[in-house]
């Protein structure tokens, strides 16, 4: 912190973060998405742990802020779902990378 900041300037900062992005299994996905172009349920389901119900209720809390778009189809008659950071997504996920940058960096080492 500097010499001008209080705790509750820091605790402030830290509340203010995006918390539907700040949830770990969230944050795992947009972190993904945001250097890939698009990623696959599947996939995304093995890089994070999560099971097939609670990847679809993240991506489902994702999707409803507008932060990421899924596109389903069927191929071979099996559902395929591809996702996606939609541009409001990638700024979110922009600024909150910048904002919890700021926030450890003012932190003493």
């Amino acid at each position: 912190m500097s010499g001008t900041e209080t705790d509750s300037d820091m605790v402030s900062r830290l509340t203010n973060l995006d918390v539907t992005i700040h949830t770990p299994a969230r944050l795992a996905v947009m972190a993904y998405l945001y250097v890939v172009d698009s990623a696959d349920y599947l996939f995304l389901m093995q890089i994070s742990g999560l099971t097939w119900g609670n990847l679809a209720t993240h991506l489902g809390k994702l999707e409803e802020a507008g932060y990421i778009a899924i596109e389903k189809e069927f191929r071979n008659k099996k559902p395929y779902s591809m996702v996606q950071l939609t541009s409001n997504g990638r700024e979110a996920f922009r600024k909150y990378k910048d904002r919890l940058k700021e926030i450890m960096d003012g932190l003493p080492d």
